[in-house]
């Protein structure tokens, strides 16, 4: 049997709630639902009359269903009039009178094969079995002509229809319901690899890492499992009694968002059975694919509850930056969708994170964790934010743990204050440009390794918090941005009294500026800044003091600190007539000439390849195995293989075993550069270039995390030097 309650999983969350729910279900069918040292209430009818009675008068709207309802079992006698109006087509007209009724489409055999199987599935007269054909073949066939869409079977659009010819409802009320949940209720790219299963794995990482990564780890990938169950809202496995019942609930809710939450908690509730599971793949697919089958009626009130209480721990930009998946709106969202592919994490919007410390009682409170460099974070940040300065994770990992430690710490210590900084849900915020968050987005991919649960990204960074203070017309730094910015550098007194001092009524009770977020932010940071003074003195271009860089614009690029590999490598010697071009070394802080060069192809246009049949190919002479890290953090499993001319970067496909996509080939002698972290030697970086009299032009930037490293530079180089040598003579 699988258990799980909410009150088991977050004791530490629920020390001021009542006991939940508890859900439950085993694979032999059997169940329970009640909540614990409650009884069950006497049954009663009154309110049912109560409804017949508002739906017998006419006019009733949405509310006033609820209200009377309040989540209870609806009257099956009932449920036509009620879903007719969650789905707000009561008093709409026939959208098929003015068709033909032509049933003449390519795919119409399967149409109708299709209709044929429904019709057998259910309990039909044998008079009434050809008209509810026709009815069922009209409207998927008015649907795809009126909408320009080609059938295809696996649409699940037959499951989508069950639930509604069991209410024998006329022709035009079929159609404009089965309309109006497509429209409102099945989300846009409804298909494998879509973007609304991606959206789910955010939404599983943010509650439940460790689940997710489990299933990451497996390559069992939310559409994979759970296509069926958004598809049909879950009618493809449910009974028919339990489809009504979760329907019920969910057009209730008028909320489309609402079905992830309900799957969400179909997996925590086999958490347990799928973390112990040792079958393969497929087996555990099956098991995963198939367990709302298990959910009998008595489950669906505390599914729905469960659903309730998920839904209240998660950010409202879960809904409102992805609304455009839901409704009858055009825009399109291919852009969108490679974004929120390659998440590393959910994003919130700065606006979201304003308001949510601002609130009282329960909800989503955010902890802030500003990941920008010291000097960056000491001209100006949110004043509730605690710093962690990325960049010591491979400068001074022995220092980023200490600030781990102390982050977390200050985290509970708000919370138990009270403090507006305080929030169970951590927030981290970059700059907001690319190339300097890389290593925010490894810091934010740590916590996510260590199954830290409510993490999440400032969408924007201090970038789009500038912008959203500018946008409400409050005034800039200068002039205090009134309680969100603070500063605590030199020339920012003003606003660092506000910061170091008393709140400006005089107030400490936590609610101002001054709180211990800030106090223990203040002490470390101390260290940091020390740490950065070391490579003040090599900032290009500004003797701009540390304390008067103004915080809007961005902190000037570092200077070249690599040091060039010695003469007896046989890579000085002037090439075509200008100055050495390929070094070796560590690597600076930031890069002036970053290009992302496999940012440039698209998965679509790459060449597939058999992994293994690449490697033992003559002219590789070296294989490394690593990961290629692209600027935003994320991590690819690749192999980088050398020729005698080239090197290529075949990038594993998680979905095709032993398969890969070339993701770039360069030629050994476009090598100009070859650095690495001194903290951190395993990543490395090549920049591809050219060189000519004005020097050497970048045209392409690749990182990459491999094992042994130091072998592998070794090797390359030993062959960039072989080319060279072949192209001088």
């Amino acid at each position: 049997m699988v258990r799980w309650g909410v009150g088991e999983k977050k004791k530490t969350q629920q020390k001021t709630h009542t006991t939940r729910p508890r859900f439950t279900a085993d694979r032999g069918g059997t169940s329970t639902a009640m909540a614990e040292g409650e009884e069950a209430p006497p049954p009663s009818s009154s309110w049912e009359k109560d409804l017949a009675d508002a739906l017998e008068e006419g006019g009733c709207d949405l509310e006033t269903v609820r209200n009377i309802i309040q989540g209870r079992q609806l009257p099956a006698e009932l449920r036509a009039k009620v879903w007719k109006i969650a789905l707000n087509v009561v008093g709409k007209g026939d959208s098929l009178a003015s068709w033909d009724g032509s049933l003449d489409l390519p795919e119409q055999n399967t149409i109708r094969k299709d209709c044929q199987e429904l019709i057998d599935q259910l309990s039909v007269p044998e008079e009434e079995k050809s008209v509810l054909l026709l009815d069922i073949e009209s409207v998927i066939t008015f649907y795809c002509k009126s909408r320009n869409v080609k059938y295809s079977s696996c649409l699940g659009w037959i499951h989508l229809l069950k639930p509604l010819v069991q209410l024998r409802l006329p022709r035009s009320d079929l159609y404009n319901c089965f309309y109006a949940i497509m429209n409102k209720f099945i989300p846009r790219d409804c298909f494998m690899k879509g973007r609304p299963f991606h959206l789910f794995r955010l939404l599983l990482q943010y509650h439940e890492p460790e689940l997710c990564s489990f299933l990451d780890t497996k390559k069992m990938t939310p559409d994979s499992y759970a296509l069926n169950w958004l598809g049909s809202l879950f009618s493809y496995y449910c009974s028919a009694e339990v489809t009504q019942a979760i329907w019920d609930g969910y057009l209730q809710q008028a909320d489309p968002f609402f079905i992830y939450f309900l799957m969400l908690i179909i997996l925590v509730n086999a958490k347990d059975v799928i973390l112990a599971q040792e079958s393969d793949k497929e087996e555990m697919l099956k098991f995963l694919e198939t367990s709302p089958a298990n959910l009998d009626l008595e489950d669906i009130e505390d599914l729905f509850s469960l659903a309730q209480y998920y839904c209240s721990k998660t950010p409202a930009s879960f809904r409102k930056d992805n609304h455009s998946l839901f409704g009858s709106s055009l825009l399109g969202l291919k852009d969108d969708d490679t974004d929120l592919s390659q998440a590393l994490c959910l994003a919130v919007s700065v606006s979201e994170i304003l308001q949510a410390n601002q609130q009282q009682g329960e909800g989503v409170r955010f902890f802030v964790v500003d990941c920008r460099p010291a000097e960056q974070y000491n001209a100006g940040h949110l004043s509730t934010a605690f710093h962690l300065d990325s960049d010591l994770m491979l400068q001074n990992p022995a220092e980023f743990a200490q600030s781990v430690k102390s982050l977390l710490e200050a985290q509970k210590q708000s919370i138990e204050s009270g403090s507006v900084a305080g929030g169970e849900h951590l927030c981290f915020m970059g700059s907001g440009r690319e190339e300097e968050d890389m290593y925010m987005n490894m810091v934010l991919a740590h916590f996510l390794q260590k199954n830290k649960e409510y993490v999440s990204i400032a969408k924007g960074g201090f970038m789009a918090l500038q912008q959203h203070l500018a946008d409400i017309n409050v005034e800039g730094p200068e002039n205090g941005y009134g309680h969100w910015i603070a500063s605590t550098s030199g020339s920012r007194s003003s606003i660092n009294s506000s910061v170091d001092g008393d709140s400006p009524n005089g107030s400490s009770d936590g609610k101002g500026v001054k709180s211990l977020v800030n106090k223990m932010t203040v002490a470390l940071k101390t260290k940091s800044v020390n740490v950065k003074e070391k490579v003040i003195s090599f900032i290009e271009n500004t003797s701009t003091p540390v304390d008067r860089i103004p915080f809007n614009i961005p902190w000037p690029d570092r200077a070249s600190l690599e040091r060039h590999i010695s003469s007896s490598d046989r890579v000085g010697k002037p090439y075509r007539g200008v100055k050495p071009v390929f070094s070796i070394g560590d690597e600076e802080e930031y890069d002036t000439d970053e290009i992302d060069s496999s940012s440039m192809s698209d998965d679509d246009r790459k060449e597939v390849v058999n992994i293994q049949t690449w490697i033992n190919k003559p002219d590789v002479k070296y294989n490394f195995p690593c990961n290629e890290v692209k600027e935003n953090g994320h991590m690819f499993p690749s192999h980088l293989l050398v020729t005698a001319t080239h090197m290529y970067c075949l990038r594993e496909i998680p979905s095709r075993k032993g398969l890969a996509y070339i993701q770039s080939r360069q030629a050994l002698n476009s090598v100009v550069k070859i650095t690495s972290k001194k903290k951190h030697p395993e990543l490395i970086t090549f920049k591809y270039g050219n060189s000519n009299t004005s020097g050497i032009e970048i045209l392409a930037v690749e990182r990459y995390l491999i094992p042994n490293a130091g072998d592998a530079t070794k090797a390359i180089k030993q062959q960039i030097m072989k080319v060279l040598d072949a192209l001088e003579s």
